[in-house]
């Protein structure tokens, strides 16, 4: 009995260790085998490795205990009021708050403001380049709240995702011919940052959670694919930012 109950609660440390076993296999291998060097300072790159683990799995399973129940209540909740307003100021409020908390995006902003600021894009000091990154991260937290409504209107709706997701895409090709180029490459990292380890789990409750509670709607058909938007809209925006700015 005791076995099994040490067995549980040890499941979620090895999971999160064999997802990270084909990083460490391969870092390892090229490690000793093409650059032909020891791995430098292994203690502490066990150690590191040890907390990476622990992180990983205290995370998934906070997810599985807070933010997916949370939001997935809030958005039948809100389904079930009636009130079409407060559940788009809702899904505007998660996609913004969640996206200017997300730490990818925090660390791309700031790095492309150093790199701008190098590049004489932008003076090169600590105000214009804390100003370049914040105007960065609020571009794409808005672009994600819109696309968050236009997903919560596709639901509601019954719209396919596919024809927002050409039509978007056919978008950003046509702003790339615009756009400077010192910032294209900074949109389309944008678009995949900013879908990560705080936006996506909210974002997906909300959209499952919507699905389910709106008669007609499938789950699995309907619920998801914000995360497709949310990935989308901060392309073209960042653009948009990038010809204003520069």
């Amino acid at each position: 009995m005791n076995k099994t109950r040490w067995a549980k609660q040890f499941q979620p440390l090895l999971a999160s260790l064999r997802d990270l076993l084909p990083v460490i296999l391969v870092v390892s291998a090229f490690q000793l085998l093409v650059i032909r060097q020891p791995l430098p300072d292994l203690a502490r790159l066990l150690l590191g490795l040890l907390f990476v683990v622990i992180g990983l799995s205290l995370f998934i399973k906070g997810l599985e205990m807070g933010l997916f129940p949370i939001g997935q209540s809030m958005a039948q909740s809100f389904a079930r009021k009636g009130s079409l307003l407060w559940l788009l100021l809702f899904g505007f409020a998660l996609g913004f708050g969640t996206t200017v908390a997300e730490p990818a995006l925090i660390a791309i902003a700031d790095e492309a403001a150093e790199i701008a600021a190098a590049g004489r894009l932008i003076s090169d000091s600590d105000q214009a380049r804390e100003s370049y990154a914040r105007g960065l991260r609020y571009t794409v937290a808005l672009s994600v709240g819109l696309a968050i409504v236009l997903g919560v209107i596709r639901i509601i709706r019954g719209w396919p995702i596919h024809w927002l997701i050409v039509g978007g895409y056919v978008c950003i090709i046509v702003i790339t011919e615009f756009a400077p180029r010192e910032i294209i490459g900074i949109a389309y990292d944008s678009g995949g940052v900013t879908t990560s380890t705080i936006t996506v789990p909210l974002v997906t409750a909300l959209g499952v959670g919507l699905a389910s509670a709106i008669r007609g709607r499938n789950p699995m058909i309907d619920g998801f694919g914000l995360i497709a938007l949310a990935s989308l809209t901060p392309i073209m925006f960042v653009m948009i930012y990038g010809m204003v700015i520069h």
